[in-house]
């Protein structure tokens, strides 16, 4: 039997729009998925909290509020400091192609900017458990 990918979605920050994130969310539990949702409004520590109590596989973060960079560093700087730096983040949503660079510096190990397909966020994401 296949390893089921547990994934966690949070919305790190003061971004109030969830919905693209609510049916990622969907579309990944279609898919075979076992998918966390933290809600709005997490801190760093509590998205690191959240992923390490629910062993997930993937942390992925989503943003429309611009403050990406910045956030992603402080839950991977947590997952760090706990001793999961293991678990993969990935990132979506309004990210300028100009930050992608630094966030692939600070180890996010795949960006999805709006526009991307959902074929293509399925098949990265089982790429990077396998």
């Amino acid at each position: 039997m296949a390893h089921q990918i547990r994934i966690l979605v949070a919305k790190p920050g003061l971004d109030g729009h969830d919905k693209g994130a609510k049916v990622l969310v969907n579309i990944l539990r279609d898919a075979g998925m076992e998918v966390i949702y933290t809600g709005l409004h997490q801190t760093p520590q509590m998205v690191s909290r959240a992923a390490i109590q629910e062993d997930v596989d993937i942390v992925g973060l989503s943003y429309l509020s611009g403050a990406h960079v910045g956030l992603t560093e402080e839950v991977i700087k947590a997952l760090g400091e706990a001793d999961a730096a293991h678990m993969k983040v990935i990132v979506g949503g309004n990210i300028p192609k100009r930050d992608y660079g630094a966030l692939e510096a600070l180890g996010v190990a795949a960006i999805f900017a709006g526009g991307s397909s959902y074929e293509e966020i399925i098949s990265s994401i089982n790429k990077l458990v396998d």
